[in-house]
């Protein structure tokens, strides 16, 4: 799943090319929060895991659709829905996106990618609807059955 998903993101990325940082960033909004927990962690098992109300089955946001609920929340609903629909994908700015996603997971974001805050904003917005875009071909979130077959 995780080598699918990495191909995707790669194959929606301007010229294809996108550096360790940004896709350890898609990574961390896009794919299922099992794939973060399956490396063993770096807490003991016997440390309790604090619930934050933003993580959810996946990723930091609960995967794509996740995402797309806290685009809808954050003002970002038209732009996203363009980019789950057929049609053009509506661009958005660094700024707008990072008010969306909030203070907390671009801090994540930065951290696991080793990029600024600004730095990984002004990627995201870049990337962000093109992958949303590949992850949707049907103009809807897929089932978990489509998603399994990204393999």
């Amino acid at each position: 799943m995780m080598a699918g998903l990495e191909d995707m993101i790669r194959s929606s990325a301007p010229g294809g090319n996108i550096g360790k940082p940004l896709m350890l960033a898609l990574l961390a909004l896009f794919a299922s929060g099992a794939l973060f927990r399956s490396g063993g962690g770096d807490r003991p098992a016997d440390t309790p895991k604090q619930p934050t109300s933003d993580e959810g089955a996946g990723g930091l946001l609960g995967g794509l659709g996740g995402l797309l609920d806290k685009l809808q929340k954050g003002g970002l609903g038209n732009a996203a829905n363009s980019w789950v629909g057929s049609g053009q994908n509506q661009p958005v700015s660094p700024g707008q996106l990072g008010s969306a996603l909030g203070p907390d997971i671009v801090k994540v974001l930065a951290q696991r990618s080793g990029l600024s805050e600004e730095e990984i904003t002004n990627q995201l917005s870049q990337a962000v609807p093109g992958v949303v875009d590949k992850l949707t071909p049907q103009g809807r979130l897929p089932t978990v059955a489509e998603l399994s077959e990204l393999r």
